[in-house]
């Protein structure tokens, strides 16, 4: 299950509630003033929390979602069910999310745990460690990925929540940024139905994306060195029309040259991957 893709009106729904988010937070466009990082923090988590909300909420979420019913009757729903609870920009946020036409139910859900990242993201932006989050949230997911007792013990459904929680504040604490351990913990208490390691990929397309960039996941069997690393950069750059971060992963099952995965899309430059589609080729 992903997060980061949408199509139709969610598409655009989505888009006009991260401007929204943006507005909000960075006064962007409004004349008002700067969000601190703790008030970008509180929106991300109210936002964190809404998405609990409708994910536990099924008949809400389904309400909220439906194109039949007056966008303002949503808009009172929603404002019923968390003005006592969240503050004023959350409200605004999400009066304005509810009005909007989405093409899934499940897609509801999913926006909102997209802005709760962007309002995070805002707040390590305004607590200067926007540069280090998304290589911190690559580096994890790698690092759950490639230990299979820490996967298993924070995919574990049966392990307390605050045991999973104590486990990434042992792993992370006085090595990441508070945004991303606060990422990390969010998504190891509230996994739905994803695993830890995908949703920190996703979560680093998400802050990709907030810098207009793409993502590229390289796996090499040896290291780059800095001019072959701005050589692909500068190709990918060329192909897809934006700036591209690399994320190098070495992995010594490549025999020779690179696999390189940009979204959906896999470019296998290696030897090995030749070899396979020449076998295949051959049946």
């Amino acid at each position: 299950m992903t997060i980061t893709t949408m199509q139709g009106a969610s598409r655009e729904a989505l888009a006009s509630a991260w401007a929204n988010v943006e507005r909000a937070l960075t006064g962007a466009g409004s004349g008002a003033a700067h969000a601190s990082s703790a008030e970008a923090a509180r929106m991300s988590d109210e936002l964190f929390a809404v998405v609990d909300v409708f994910d536990e909420q099924v008949a809400l979420r389904r309400a909220l979602s439906d194109p039949a019913i007056d966008a303002d009757r949503k808009a009172g729903l929603i404002e019923s069910v968390l003005a006592a609870h969240v503050g004023a920009n959350t409200l605004a946020v999400m009066r304005d999310v509810v009005r909007s036409r989405w093409s899934r139910m499940r897609d509801l859900g999913d926006a909102v745990e997209q802005l709760a990242v962007l309002a995070r993201l805002v707040a390590a932006d305004r607590a200067d460690q926007g540069d280090e989050i998304e290589d911190e949230l690559f580096r994890l997911a790698r690092i759950i990925e490639n230990q299979g007792a820490l996967r298993e013990a924070l995919g574990d459904a049966n392990l307390p929540v605050a045991n999973k929680a104590d486990l990434v504040h042992a792993l992370l604490d006085g090595k990441a940024t508070d945004s991303t351990i606060a990422l990390a913990v969010q998504l190891v208490r509230h996994p739905r139905g994803r695993k830890p390691e995908v949703s920190l990929a996703e979560y680093g397309d998400i802050a990709a994306r907030r810098a207009n960039r793409s993502v590229a996941r390289v796996t090499t069997a040896t290291l780059l060195s800095d001019e072959q690393r701005a050589r692909l950069r500068t190709a990918l750059a060329t192909m897809y029309g934006r700036d591209v971060q690399l994320q190098i992963e070495l992995d010594a099952h490549v025999v020779g040259g690179l696999v390189v995965q940009v979204g959906d899309e896999i470019i296998d430059g290696s030897i090995a991957g030749r070899l396979a589609d020449a076998r295949q080729r051959l049946k």
